[in-house]
């Protein structure tokens, strides 16, 4: 029950920080240590395990966004460029930013007979990669770093396969930027959440 408890309030810890600067509570290598331990534990069918990441700290990460900018610059009509260039320059003091991919070839790996059923239902891998996301995203929470979650791609995919040599078969998901919050920027009050009682519907057959 301790653990379920611990969870749960890592859960409830979790959420979207935008004011990141670029030191962190802990080490690079409890980082990597973190997302090493995310990538083994977190489900994914039929093992495939298809999700792959790449970390990016320092000057690394700070390329990255400073790409992202530009290339919103170049391609976003006005009204768009306003809404996103402040954010993405906000994401350039924090201190790294982890890239989350799905390599499709892995379905390589599973038995015949479900490499042909497999890519008919590509929602099984989105699944896995989304809770990889999601999991990642609370533990480093959990240990006192703030994040939140982007979608830069399909925009910045060139840059980022020919800078870091990925393969074609990585498909780009999502970035998710981190570091430690501004002071003041801590825990806030909690949001008013709609919809719950919408959201879920339990049915108990007679005994």
């Amino acid at each position: 029950m301790a653990s379920q408890l611990t969870f749960l309030d890592a859960l409830i810890q979790r959420r979207s920080a935008y004011a990141l600067t670029n030191t962190s509570p802990i080490s690079q290598e409890r980082i990597k240590e973190l997302v090493k331990e995310c990538l083994k534990y977190c489900p994914t069918a039929f093992n495939v395990r298809s999700s792959r990441i790449i970390i990016l700290f320092g000057a690394e990460h700070a390329a990255l966004w400073a790409h992202a900018e530009d290339v919103t610059l170049k391609s976003m009509p006005p009204h768009l460029v306003d809404l996103f260039v402040p954010r993405i320059v906000m994401f350039k003091p924090a201190y790294g930013t982890i890239l989350f991919f799905d390599d499709h070839s892995a379905i390589s790996a599973l038995p015949p007979p479900l490499q042909t059923i497999f890519p008919a239902y590509p929602e099984v891998q989105e699944h896995g990669n989304g809770m990889l996301q999601f999991v990642v995203w609370t533990a480093l929470c959990a240990e006192g770093l703030g994040c939140n979650l982007q979608h830069y791609q399909p925009g910045i995919t060139p840059w980022v396969r020919e800078k870091y040599g990925v393969p074609e078969s990585w498909e780009l998901k999502a970035q998710l930027v981190f570091g430690e919050m501004v002071e003041g920027q801590g825990p806030v009050e909690e949001k008013v959440r709609t919809g719950l009682e919408e959201s879920l519907r339990v049915y108990c057959g007679k005994e």
